[in-house]
């Protein structure tokens, strides 16, 4: 069963690009426009495939929280889905498991509504929100998720739009302050560290499109984890990140990923 949500649609701003529909177009989806596909198209080729590879760490990372035991799980910058969708995953290892979907993309809504549909033990629901408000999707996941039991956060590819005046550090505790222990934080985050020669391209084409965007380096990704316990291999680049699955064959990715338990 899938909850809904009774808000009006909003409308979709095809003027300007968005983080979501950038990402479609680097994983090779049809769910953008002109606008979005300048931005991608004005980066490098390798962002595609580090686009890719981020999301070949989320697959693992949450079928491993799966595994665990974790049945309920907040995904924040849900983006526009591409199967296998996080609560296909999920759903596939543990069939009750609860999915609250977040994103302040109008048209990811439009998709939840169409393909975020659960299996009959479980449930999912989506809300259009915003990040910088933490307590407003706090309050709606508590529709659904229980916090007293643990919680898989998830914040996928989602922090590196967050500018430092946005207090992203400040966020992510909010969030994870409100977990109970046992609950797990799975987070990526794009760096330049692994291709430092990009680094002036990636920011022209990002700052054309007036999407904020700031790159951290392993210390300051590092941050986001302060006071959780990493689990193994701790702090890695995406593709370095994988339990009982053979190693990516691909070892750059541009991202740093971790999973941490929340104590």
């Amino acid at each position: 069963m899938t909850a809904g949500t009774s808000k009006p649609r909003p409308q979709v701003d095809t003027s300007k690009p968005h983080p979501a529909r950038v990402y479609d177009w680097l994983l090779g989806g049809k769910d953008n426009y002109a606008v979005d596909q300048a931005v991608g198209q004005a980066i490098p080729p390798e962002a595609k495939g580090n686009a890719r590879r981020n999301r070949a760490f989320m697959r693992r990372a949450a079928a491993w929280a799966a595994r665990q035991g974790i049945d309920q799980y907040l995904d924040i910058g849900t983006g526009i889905p591409t199967e296998p969708n996080l609560h296909q995953i999920v759903q596939e290892i543990v069939p009750a498991s609860r999915v609250v979907y977040t994103d302040n993309d109008p048209i990811v809504l439009r998709h939840a509504e169409a393909l975020l549909i659960s299996t009959p033990e479980g449930k999912t629901d989506y809300v259009q929100a915003d990040v910088r408000r933490p307590r407003e999707i706090l309050d709606h996941a508590r529709g659904l998720l229980d916090f007293s039991r643990p919680i898989a956060l998830s914040l996928i590819a989602l922090m590196h739009f967050i500018p430092d005046e946005d207090d992203p550090y400040g966020i992510t505790r909010t969030l994870v302050d409100a977990l109970p222990s046992g609950s797990y934080l799975l987070l990526s985050h794009t760096t330049f560290d692994e291709h430092p020669q990009y680094r002036d391209t990636v920011m022209k084409a990002y700052k054309e499109g007036e999407i904020p965007l700031r790159m951290r380096d392993r210390a300051e990704v590092g941050r986001f984890f302060d006071g959780l316990e990493l689990t193994s291999p701790g702090l890695v680049t995406a593709t370095h990140w994988y339990k009982d699955e053979p190693a990516p064959a691909d070892e750059l990715s541009g991202f740093y990923a971790g999973v941490a338990r929340i104590p």
